[in-house]
């Protein structure tokens, strides 16, 4: 199992260190002047000369690179005009409109979207394996029908739809909670509960008609497999063979892609936050992009990167904790 972790986390760092030359060169040697950028349309050549410099710009591209990474790593200087700014470790860079470190800027949204990625999963797995276990085990029956038409439902409805459906319900109409604004876990447990209620409701709805489906199909595979017939016929109760044997394999491709629907819910944010006022890594992507400020653009890539990179790493250690074979492999 060790040498199969570090396996997984060298190809990690290689990915990352490819993901990020090919995010470098995207933003950085795309056409158009991110001096230009940074300064405005108003500036002068001299400003834009002068901005370029300040920014290491008017250097050669491998060393742009090799300084960029050189800020990730250990941190990095940047001039101002009058003085040095020092961006510390992780450093991501500077924001073009507001001067503040970009790693500092994602690190006062992260927990928003944290909040909405951990707390949408809990209740996705929840609702998605509970269903399709049900469903499974009531194969034929006019509660597989229903369930099966619900999760087909699910899946056909985007989230935007859903969500201005429940604002409009318990918000505008039967006024049972206040519209979502964001509260800190630290500061109002409740606040920070109720505030994130209706998008988690959300984006779970939408999710767990993928994992009712999947726990399914996979349940249903399973227990057509010769061990369970074989405990069947030694007389094992209903029960512990689904519990004890049929769940856990089962539950297998589950755990594998809700490790890499969380990575991605990281950088699929975007919508969930706009509709419902959220300030995290998505409402910030959306304000970047619109004033075309580089630094966070690209850092925000990163990130999201990151997580999709750590989450397949993180599915491929769960999948061999469930299922021994994957280590031989």
């Amino acid at each position: 199992m060790t040498r199969f972790v570090l396996r997984r986390l060298i190809g990690m760092v290689v990915v990352l260190l490819a993901l990020s030359v090919v995010i470098y060169a995207v933003f950085y040697l795309a056409p158009g002047d991110p001096a230009q950028l940074a300064c405005g349309l108003k500036c002068s050549p001299a400003q834009v000369a002068q901005v370029r410099e300040q920014l290491g710009l008017n250097e050669p591209v491998y060393l742009q690179y090799a300084h960029f990474l050189q800020g990730i790593v250990a941190g990095r200087d940047f001039s101002t005009g009058t003085g040095v700014l020092h961006c510390h470790a992780p450093c991501l860079g500077v924001s073009y409109k507001t001067g503040d470190q970009v790693t500092s800027l994602i690190a006062s949204r992260l927990p928003v979207t944290a909040s909405l990625a951990l707390g949408a999963m809990v209740l996705w797995l929840a609702l998605g394996v509970g269903t399709g276990l049900l469903s499974a085990l009531r194969r034929g029956r006019f509660t597989e029908r229903a369930l099966t038409t619900l999760t087909l439902a699910g899946n056909a409805v985007p989230v935007f739809i859903i969500g201005l459906l429940l604002l409009l319900l318990f918000c505008a109409s039967l006024q049972w909670l206040p519209f979502p604004t964001y509260v800190g876990l630290t500061q109002s447990p409740q606040q920070w509960f109720w505030g994130l209620l209706l998008p988690w409701v959300s984006l779970a709805l939408i999710e767990s008609a993928k994992y009712a489906r999947l726990t399914r199909s996979s349940m249903l595979e399973t227990l057509a497999e010769d061990h369970i017939r074989t405990f069947r016929a030694y007389g094992v109760s209903e029960r512990a063979l689904v519990t004890r044997h049929a769940l856990r394999g089962a539950l297998t491709p589950v755990i594998a892609l809700s490790a890499l629907d969380l990575g991605t819910m990281f950088g699929s944010a975007v919508l969930t936050e706009s509709l419902f006022g959220l300030p995290g890594l998505g409402k910030l992507l959306v304000y970047s992009v619109g004033v075309v400020d580089l630094p966070v653009v690209v850092g925000l890539v990163l990130v999201t990167g990151f997580c999709v990179v750590l989450a397949n790493a993180l599915a491929d250690t769960l999948y061999a904790v469930a299922d021994r074979r994957v280590v031989l492999t």
